[in-house]
């Protein structure tokens, strides 16, 4: 009976991971196929405004309606996920170039230089996402590489105190002392020995940082923090819907709303996946 629930369990974890796979897929193919479809004449340039009237509903013409600007919103909630696409990757794996390495030495070599990190990784840790990236951005100012470097420090420690954890769990084994015993350097036991023992974690982080890297750039976007005003992103779209939503106007803030929120489930969806294929041993126990 317990095997039968562990085994429909599981079944209902690859179900949905392979759901955020087709919902991830699509936003990637939304993203690199945007600028080909306004190429082709198919969809509007998303920095046209003049030529359209505004805050017009959806219809045939204009399929998720304009803005108060005149924009096009379908062609700037197709080009907002490129947006995201970019920065959040960025993003993402700047932490892990950054926080996996820290963690590695950290975790192996010990002593002051690992309490000095940690300390300096909890401190860091124990500050709100979210406020750290807007105060970061403010410093650093607007641009695609500006945001991601201010939303990357935020996910730093996490990579680090993951790594780290592992490193120091492993770096006892026999495998380990062995490789010092026949005369490893210190970079040939991290790089061959324990490197893809320590970051089986890292796809589930980094999947799980991605979805919340869009929420926290949507929020950036929203004060206006985030990308450059002539950039589609879906953040600074809702900004500017804001205002007209009390009249009425609905339009403008549900389809950017929308893909926040179905992006973010895509990714979700495929972390909690990967982390029940990386982690057998805690799915069994649960």
């Amino acid at each position: 009976m317990a095997e039968t629930l562990r085994s429909q369990r599981w079944t209902i974890s690859k179900t949905l991971m392979w759901t955020g796979i087709v919902i991830t897929l699509l936003f990637v193919l939304v993203a690199l196929g945007a600028p080909l479809l306004q190429s082709w004449g198919w969809i509007q340039d998303p920095l046209m405004t003049l030529e359209n009237p505004v805050h017009v509903p959806p219809s045939g013409k204009y399929w998720f309606g304009t803005s108060r600007q005149g924009y096009d919103v379908f062609s700037r909630t197709l080009f907002g996920a490129r947006a995201a696409w970019q920065v959040v990757l960025l993003a993402t794996a700047m932490s892990v170039v950054v926080g996996v390495p820290l963690g590695m030495v950290s975790g192996y070599l010990g002593g002051k230089l690992d309490r000095g990190l940690l300390f300096f990784m909890d401190t860091i840790y124990t500050l709100p996402v979210l406020l750290l990236a807007v105060t970061l951005a403010f410093i650093l100012g607007k641009g695609v590489v500006n945001a991601a470097a201010a939303l990357s420090i935020a996910y730093v420690p996490q990579y680090y105190r993951v790594v780290r954890n592992h490193t120091v769990s492993l770096k006892t084994e026999l495998f380990v002392e062995a490789a010092q015993a026949m005369g490893a350097s210190t970079w040939a036991v991290l790089s061959r020995y324990l490197f893809l023992n320590v970051v089986q974690s890292v796809p589930v982080l980094f999947t799980l940082n991605t979805a919340d890297a869009v929420l926290i750039l949507g929020g950036l976007g929203f004060l206006g923090l985030g990308l450059p005003d002539e950039v589609p992103e879906w953040g600074s779209s809702l900004r500017q819907a804001l205002d007209a939503l009390p009249t009425g106007i609905w339009w403008t803030a549900l389809f950017p709303g929308l893909a926040i929120t179905g992006m973010v489930t895509g990714l979700s969806l495929i972390g909690e996946g990967l982390n029940d294929l990386v982690n057998p041993l805690v799915r069994k126990e649960n």
